[in-house]
């Protein structure tokens, strides 16, 4: 791992997540503050756009500029539109954990995972399926069988969606369907094998990378935060990893966003580790940002 310069972009947060770069700012969701706020490219003062008394993640936006904000623990998608916030979907029907991280297409369907099972109360590993929102809020699960679907991206052309599962050392990919549906699933890349087990601590010592929050470049690559071991690593279709950087002072990191005016700039959030409740009760995770060679591509 080369050394890395980093630029502090915003601090004094709990545990955060989702960043996304939209209309020339930093957004990002912070799950025990109960926050979605926006930061100037460069950092600077954060303005609260929206508090999430059931837990903020996944972000997204639709045709009309109305944002979508995945409400974790409630299992509903909010839209903010005009300053009113009201429920796009409710999706407590389709869950089995709380729900997560999502991506929005080009046409406003949003897609969204949960994780499966209660991971923070510690509730033994269980597969989760993927949910598509359409954008009259009709909810369809569109995959299942998903090894903890967590970050999301679709190329440019709109055709494809690719998912990290954190516990299944893998990514996985799905042709876009004319109505949304997702066929031709496969692997788009191989990090190991399939962990098993009937617990957490089981699975954590066979997890090469944990995908967590990811972004896509030019160049088909696949930036991810690996949530277990301190790094993001660009991963290539197949498994290669061909870059990775150490977060900074050995914390961990939880997502990365590509953004900035060329596109130039990945931001990552980092805290110095994922459990609830220690992230919680303290204000100790960062924004922090670096500069790559290859500018972002697709969504989001």
């Amino acid at each position: 791992m080369a050394d890395r310069a980093f630029r502090t972009v915003l601090e004094g947060g709990s545990y955060f997540e989702g960043p996304r770069w939209h209309d020339g700012q930093w957004w990002v969701s912070d799950f025990y503050r109960h926050t979605v706020s926006r930061v100037a490219a460069e950092g600077g003062p954060e303005i609260v756009v929206l508090e999430v008394e059931n837990q903020p993640s996944g972000l997204g936006w639709l045709p009309d500029g109305s944002l979508l904000v995945v409400s974790m623990r409630d299992h509903r998608l909010l839209r903010v539109a005009d300053g009113e916030v009201s429920t796009h979907a409710d999706l407590s029907d389709v869950c089995t954990g709380l729900l997560n991280d999502m991506v929005v297409d080009a046409s406003g369907r949003a897609f969204v995972g949960d994780f499966g099972f209660d991971l923070m109360g510690g509730g033994a590993p269980a597969p989760a399926s993927l949910k598509r929102v359409d954008p009259d809020g009709t909810v369809t699960v569109v995959a299942e069988r998903l090894l903890f679907p967590n970050g999301s991206v679709i190329t440019p052309d709109g055709g494809t969606l690719i998912v990290g599962e954190t516990w299944g050392n893998r990514f996985s990919a799905f042709d876009i369907a004319a109505d949304g549906s997702l066929v031709n699933r496969r692997v788009w890349a191989e990090l190991g094998p399939v962990p098993e087990g009937d617990s957490v601590e089981e699975l954590i010592g066979q997890v090469r990378v944990a995908p967590d929050g990811c972004t896509l470049d030019a160049e088909g690559h696949v930036w991810v935060a690996d949530g277990l071991n301190s790094r993001v690593v660009r991963v290539a279709a197949g498994g290669a990893i061909v870059e990775e950087i150490a977060a900074p002072g050995g914390m961990g990191v939880y997502a990365c966003a590509l953004g900035g005016d060329d596109g130039r700039t990945l931001l990552l959030c980092c805290a110095p580790d994922f459990y609830a409740h220690t992230r919680a009760p303290v204000r100790e995770a960062v924004l922090v940002a670096t500069d790559v060679a290859v500018p972002h591509a697709g969504l989001p």
